[in-house]
């Protein structure tokens, strides 16, 4: 694989970055270059019901920290009008996204799902017990993330913004600049800056924040307790809890994107098709059947279109 200049690609479209796969809690997502959605694993809410979705040009998945009491999801996707469609589990109204207009990219987190509009402010609906949803005043957004309890916000200058829970710091991102792409976990948030290292703060109980060394990132994911970061030449870094062998991605190449589950990790590699490696107790990670599935537009590649 022969990439060009990923970092600068990245740079250039780091505006309202469209994610062409996600990981929730017990299921996988993926969007298909004819625009539309495949999903695999847990379906007891619905959260893999896509297969009627047509027009997309993202997904995301809720995710959750695995625990005996919870594990329930949705997925979102956005569609090229800017509208969004849901499915999954709605009982804090997570999925209630027909009204939203002029969205350019969405995450979702545990019972909430986020929108970013064109015109850089957020929508947000959901739980928010911790003011994670309470993003009405933010202004000037180019990306948002969802954690657990908090939403993640980055501007156009670098800056980050962060509502919800602070219990382990996850917040205290005032000091963060040149980010050009962010991530968030159970209790731990994450940005890339333009030169290709990343900073991390929050729960490093599983060393999930030990990314001071990365160099040549181009992407991050964060699931509950690790962290994943795409290298410039297609090889995958992870650090944190690897009880599931979902950090197990050293000998993963030619990888375009990355998403993290609560406990399984997924690589997009250039062909289309998908590696996963993780908690496969609902099959979240039988993913090697699949293929055609769309490369993200923040990298570009001799050997592939634009």
């Amino acid at each position: 694989m022969d990439y060009i200049s990923l970092i600068e690609a990245a740079l250039k479209v780091k505006r309202s970055p469209k994610d062409t796969i996600a990981a929730g809690r017990r299921h996988t997502v993926g969007l298909k270059s004819d625009g539309t959605v495949t999903a695999v694993g847990d379906n007891k809410f619905g959260q893999c019901d896509v297969s009627g979705w047509r027009d997309m040009v993202a997904v995301a998945a809720g995710n959750v920290h695995m625990a005996t009491n919870t594990g329930n999801s949705h997925t979102i996707g956005l569609t090229s009008k800017g509208t969004v469609s849901a499915v999954g589990w709605n009982k804090d109204d997570q999925c209630n996204v027909n009204d939203w207009r002029d969205m350019v990219a969405v995450a979702a987190g545990w019972r909430r799902s986020v929108g970013l509009k064109s015109d850089g402010t957020v929508a947000a609906v959901g739980r928010n017990n911790e003011g994670e949803c309470n993003v009405s005043s933010w202004l000037d957004m180019v990306a948002v993330a969802a954690g657990d309890w908090h939403t993640v916000g980055l501007k156009s200058d670098g800056m980050v913004t962060i509502m919800g829970n602070n219990r382990y710091g996850q917040c205290n991102v005032s000091e963060w600049r040149d980010i050009v792409a962010v991530a968030a976990g159970y209790l731990h948030s994450v940005g890339l800056k333009k030169d290709g290292t990343v900073s991390a703060i929050g729960l490093n109980k599983h060393s999930q924040c030990d990314v001071g060394g990365w160099r040549g990132i181009v992407a991050i994911a964060a699931g509950s307790y690790h962290t994943i970061g795409l290298k410039s030449d297609g090889t995958v870094a992870a650090v944190g809890l690897n009880k599931h062998d979902q950090c197990n991605v050293s000998g993963w190449r030619d990888i375009v994107a990355i998403a993290a589950g609560c406990a399984h990790t997924v690589g997009l590699k250039s062909d289309g098709t998908l590696v996963a490696v993780g908690d496969n107790e609902y099959g979240q990670c039988d993913v090697s059947g699949w293929s055609d599935i769309q490369l993200p537009q923040r990298l570009h590649f001799k050997n592939a279109a634009n």
